[in-house]
C-alpha cells in the first residue's frame, strides 16, 4: 500500500518552509532595510501556527484550508518582494522608494486580510501559540496603511545628487554608507543588478535610466576617490604585492575567459566580450553559451556600467586598460589569435624534451610566461603536449627549472579542462615533492597548484592521500607570508571533503593555526579561523581544537572581530559546546553570555544563530545547575 501525506499536514509543512525560505534570505542593506526587516519578522512570528497544526495533524474545515491556502499564496509573494529588495538595484530602489513601500503595504495588507478570514480562535492551538498569533495579527493590523516615516536627510542629498556635476563629497558619504555602496565589489553586484533590470523591463528604459546611470557614476567617483583601496580585501592587497592582480570572474568572458574590452548583455541576462558572442552567434548558435537558455533575441545591449568598473580595476591594478578586440578575433576570418603560434610551441617544447638544462630552463620559463598572460595560449600550450613535458622537470636538479615548470603547471592550471590533463599525467606526487623540497618560491607555486586542482572534488581525495597535507602544515608555520597564505587556502579548500579534516588534525594543524590566531599583527587569523572553522566540524577536530586552551581568544574575536570572524568563531565555539560542558563553564567566565547577545543581534546571519544556539546551551545549563540544588 502507498502512503500518501494528509492534505493539511502537507499544506502546513508548505507553510512551514515558506517561512524558512524567508527566514534564510540575505541580509537586506538599503533603503528598503526597515520595511524588509519589519515584514520578515511579523512573517518569521507566524511559524509556531505552523509547526503547531502539523504536529497534531488537526482536519482542518474547507474554509480553514482555504485561508490557509490564500495565506501561502500571500507568503510567497512577500518572498518574492523580499527577494526583489534584496537582490535589486539599490539606485532604482531608491529612486522609486514610494512604489516600493507601496509594495509592502499591500502585502502587510494582504496577510493582515487573511489572517481575519481564518479562525484560529477555534483551532486546537496551545495557549502560548494562540497569544502569539494574537500579538502578530495585531502588529499586521497596526502596520496596515501606516506610511513610513520619511528620511528627511535623503531626499535632500538625494535632489543634491542628481541636479549638482560635482555633489559635495559629504552627500555622497550619506548616500553610500545608506545604499550600502562602500567597495568596488557592492558597485559590480549593483551594475548586475542594474542591467537585470533593463533587460527585464522588455522596453526601452528612457529618462530613468540616464537619470540611475548618472547617480552611479557619481558613485563610483566618490568610492574610488575616498577609498582607492576599497577594490579589494586584506588578503588580495598583499597577494598583488606578489604577483600579477587576479582579474575578477565578474570582468573575464565566460567564452574566452579574458578580460572584457567591449561588454555587451544577451537577452538572458549574461555579459559577454561582444566580438566572442557575435561570433557565436555568427554560428548559428540560438542559445546563451554559458545558460545554454534559448535567446529571446539577438540583440546585444552594451553594459556601459559594467565597462567603467572594469576601467576602474584597471586603474587601481596598475594594468593597462585593453583597447583591442579580445582573444577570439581571429586573422582573416582563421584559428584565433595567441602570442605564440604552433611552431613556436615546438620548438620550445623541443627544448623541453630534448635540451641541455639551460635550453630547458629558458624553455620553461617561456612557456611560465606565456600560460600566464591569456587563455588561449593555456590552450595552445596543452594542446601541443607540454604538460606530460613540464611534469618531468617537476623533478629537475635545477631549482630554477623546477620553479619554472611548477608555475607554467600552475598558470595552465587555470583552465579547468587542463586540471584534468595535469592530474592524469601523474603530477600529484611530483607536486607535492616541490613541495617538500622545492625553493621557497617553488613551494609557494606548488602549494598555490595544488588549491588550484583542488578545486576538482575527486581531486581533494588524491591530493590528500598524496601527503600534502603535512608538507602544507609545514609551509604554514615556516613560509614567507605568501606562502602561508598559498598554503592555508590549499588547506581550507582540501579540508572541505571529509577524509582531509582527519588527516591534518592527525597532521597536527591545531597548535600551529591557534599560534596564528593569537598572533594578532601576523596577518593570518581570517585564514586560521575559517580552518578551524571547517575542522570544528569532524570529531577529531573538535577534540584537538578544545585541548588548545581556545576559548580566550575566541571569545576575544566574538568580542572584537570582523564580522566573518566573529561567525567563525562562534561556529567554532559551538561545536566545542556540544560535546563539553567544561568549555561552555569557561565560555561563561571569559563573558559568552553578554557577548553571544550583543553577537545574536548584530551579526550576519549564521552568527547569530550559532549565538542563540550557545546561549540556550547556557540556559539549559543553568536550569540543570538549579534542578541538582533543589
Amino acid at each position: 500500500m502507498v502512503l500518501t501525506e494528509d492534505p493539511n499536514s502537507e499544506l502546513m509543512t508548505r507553510l512551514v518552509d515558506s517561512v524558512k525560505e524567508i527566514s534564510t534570505l540575505p541580509e537586506c542593506r538599503n533603503v528598503s532595510k526597515k520595511m524588509h526587516d519589519n515584514l520578515v519578522r511579523r512573517i518569521k512570528l507566524l511559524s509556531p501556527l505552523f509547526e503547531e497544526l502539523k504536529d497534531n495533524n488537526e482536519e482542518l474545515s474547507e474554509e480553514e484550508t482555504k485561508g490557509f491556502e490564500v495565506l501561502r499564496t500571500a507568503l510567497d509573494s512577500s518572498k518574492e518582494l523580499l527577494k526583489l529588495v534584496v537582490e535589486g538595484s539599490k539606485v532604482y530602489q531608491t529612486l522609486h522608494r514610494d512604489d516600493i513601500a507601496d509594495k509592502f503595504n499591500r502585502i502587510t495588507e494582504k496577510i493582515e486580510a487573511t489572517l481575519s478570514e481564518i479562525p484560529y480562535d477555534k483551532l486546537n492551538l496551545s495557549e502560548e501559540v494562540q497569544e502569539q498569533i494574537e500579538l502578530v495579527h495585531a502588529q499586521f493590523k497596526r502596520a496596515k496603511g501606516r506610511p513610513e516615516l520619511q528620511d528627511h536627510q535623503l531626499e535632500v542629498d538625494l535632489a543634491i545628487a542628481q541636479r549638482e556635476k560635482e555633489p559635495d563629497p559629504a552627500v555622497l558619504k550619506r548616500l553610500s554608507e545608506k545604499l550600502h555602496l562602500l567597495t568596488i565589489d557592492d558597485l559590480k553586484k549593483e551594475s548586475l543588478a542594474f542591467h537585470e533590470l533593463v533587460i527585464a523591463s522588455g522596453e526601452d528604459p528612457g529618462e530613468w535610466f540616464e537619470k540611475m546611470s548618472s547617480l552611479f557614476k557619481k558613485f563610483k567617483d566618490y568610492v574610488q576617490k575616498a577609498n582607492p583601496e576599497a577594490n579589494c580585501s586584506g588578503a588580495e592587497k598583499a597577494m598583488i604585492k606578489h604577483r600579477s592582480p587576479v582579474i575578477p570572474d565578474d570582468f573575464r568572458c565566460p567564452i574566452s575567459l579574458e578580460l572584457m574590452k567591449d561588454p555587451v548583455i544577451v537577452s538572458t541576462g549574461q555579459t559577454y566580450e561582444r566580438y566572442c558572442i557575435q561570433k557565436w552567434l555568427d554560428a548559428g548558435h540560438k542559445t546563451c553559451p554559458k545558460t545554454q537558455q534559448t535567446l529571446l533575441h539577438t540583440a546585444l545591449t552594451p553594459n556601459y556600467v559594467l565597462k567603467s568598473l572594469i576601467a576602474l580595476w584597471c586603474e587601481s591594478n596598475g594594468v593597462e586598460h585593453p583597447k583591442q578586440p579580445g582573444a577570439c578575433r581571429s586573422k582573416n576570418g582563421g584559428s584565433r589569435i595567441t602570442d605564440c603560434d604552433g611552431s613556436a610551441i615546438a620548438s620550445l617544447l623541443d627544448k623541453l624534451a630534448n635540451g641541455n638544462l639551460e635550453q630547458q630552463r629558458s624553455a620553461a620559463g617561456e612557456l611560465r610566461l606565456l600560460a600566464k598572460r591569456n587563455a588561449d595560449n593555456r590552450v595552445c600550450i596543452a594542446g601541443a603536449g607540454a604538460i606530460p613535458l613540464l611534469v618531468e622537470l617537476l623533478s629537475s636538479t635545477d631549482p630554477r627549472t623546477q620553479e619554472h615548470a611548477v608555475t607554467a603547471l600552475l598558470n595552465l592550471s587555470i583552465n579547468d579542462i587542463n586540471k584534468g590533463t595535469i592530474v592524469n599525467a601523474g603530477a600529484i606526487p611530483d607536486i607535492v615533492d616541490v613541495l617538500k623540497n622545492g625553493s621557497m618560491e617553488a613551494r609557494e607555486n606548488a602549494a598555490a597548484t595544488l588549491f588550484s586542482l583542488s578545486v576538482i572534488d575527486e581531486n581533494k581525495v588524491a591530493i590528500g592521500a598524496a601527503g600534502a597535507i603535512p608538507v602544507l602544515i609545514k609551509l604554514l608555520c615556516d613560509g614567507t607570508p605568501r606562502g602561508k597564505k598559498d598554503a592555508a587556502t590549499a588547506i581550507f579548500n582540501l579540508s572541505i571533503y571529509q577524509g582531509n579534516k582527519a588527516r591534518a588534525v592527525k597532521a597536527g594543524i591545531v597548535p600551529p593555526l591557534m599560534r596564528l590566531l593569537k598572533d594578532a599583527g601576523g596577518g593570518m587569523v581570517d585564514e586560521a579561523l575559517a580552518i578551524l572553522a571547517i575542522l570544528a566540524s569532524h570529531q577529531e577536530g573538535k577534540v584537538a581544537i578544545g585541548q588548545a586552551d581556545p576559548i580566550p581568544v575566541l571569545m576575544e574575536v566574538i568580542s572584537t572581530g570582523s564580522p566573518r570572524n566573529r561567525e567563525n568563531a562562534a561556529a567554532i565555539l559551538w561545536s566545542l559546546c556540544t560535546i563539553d560542558s567544561q568549555q561552555l563553564k569557561l565560555a561563561r567566565q571569559f563573558g559568552a553570555e553578554e557577548a553571544l547577545k550583543e553577537l545574536s543581534e548584530s551579526g550576519t546571519d549564521r552568527a547569530k544563530r550559532k549565538a542563540g544556539s550557545i546561549l540556550e546551551l547556557l540556559q539549559r545549563a543553568d536550569m540543570t545547575e538549579t534542578q541538582s540544588r533543589i
